[in-house]
């Protein structure tokens, strides 16, 4: 991404997001995958703590094991999709099947993932289930805006049918139409939103299959989403953020905040 052409970087300007094909070669996206077999097969998750998280307002009011949640910053941890247990928290399909998201700490604690984060070929000094329709400044907002960027790797092909990413070219021009902040303590749910997610018409949605190995640039206020995985194929991806570090506030009403231990997101200059 240090080598992006200038048409390459007036297309992000532009649209908002941008695909870079072969970025990971097959061999690199295979030890990915292994790697998160490996993580969901040992993972010992107590019942109090299995956790949804989802762009859907609804679905954030499940969450209610707070310091699971908001201490996963520097923890590897896993969320669950939604209506994958019972009523006393047990799995109703294999556990391996029922994870949406391991976070957020892969790009520190483990070193498949943090080789892949830290690689040469990250550093890049020029660009400042169901996920429905969200702007990741939403969840991960800056002060100003416009420093937050999303890496998007596939690591297996993503089609129309497994759930391929949709983007709104442009959208990224009007600002964040809402923001996940901390409730005070002792609320329920520990999450509220200011704003509200607008109304958005489906025909300006763009989709964007890519093959394994692609990834895909993310401006933090482009419009995206993802449909329902219809397909009996997997659709395995590795996403992360990065913020541009001068002069940027990483705001503290997030609810993920940075640690001690591992400032985050990995920060670049």
């Amino acid at each position: 991404m240090a080598c992006l052409s200038s048409s390459q970087l007036q297309k992000f300007q532009e649209d908002g997001f941008l695909v870079l094909d072969e970025f990971l070669s097959a061999d690199e996206c295979v030890a990915m995958q292994q790697r998160i077999g490996e993580l969901v097969a040992n993972m010992d998750v107590p019942l109090h703590c299995r956790t949804i998280f989802s762009t859907q307002d609804e679905q954030l009011k499940v969450l209610d094991n707070r310091d699971y949640f908001w201490n996963s910053g520097d923890k590897i941890r896993f969320f669950f999709e939604k209506g994958v247990f019972d009523e006393k928290g047990d799995f109703l399909v294999p556990p391996e099947k029922s994870v949406n998201k391991i976070g957020h700490a892969l790009h520190a604690h483990d070193p498949v993932f943090r080789s892949v984060t830290h690689s040469p070929k990250v550093q890049q000094p020029h660009l400042g289930g169901e996920v429905t329709p969200h702007q990741d400044a939403t969840f991960l907002y800056t002060e100003p805006l416009g420093r937050l960027l999303g890496i998007w790797i596939a690591l297996e092909d993503a089609t129309l049918e497994n759930g391929c990413l949709w983007f709104i070219p442009g959208s990224h021009t009007s600002g964040v139409s809402r923001r996940l902040i901390r409730a005070p303590a002792g609320s329920i749910p520990v999450t509220s939103f200011l704003g509200s997610e607008p109304a958005r018409d489906n025909s300006l949605f763009v989709p964007t299959p890519v093959r394994r190995g692609a990834l895909i640039l993310i401006h933090g206020e482009v419009v995206h989403k993802s449909e329902q995985n219809l397909s009996d194929h997997s659709r395995h991806a590795y996403t992360f953020h990065l913020m541009e570090a001068l002069g940027t506030v990483w705001s503290p009403e997030n609810w993920l905040q940075p640690t001690a231990e591992l400032p985050f997101p990995p920060l670049y200059t």
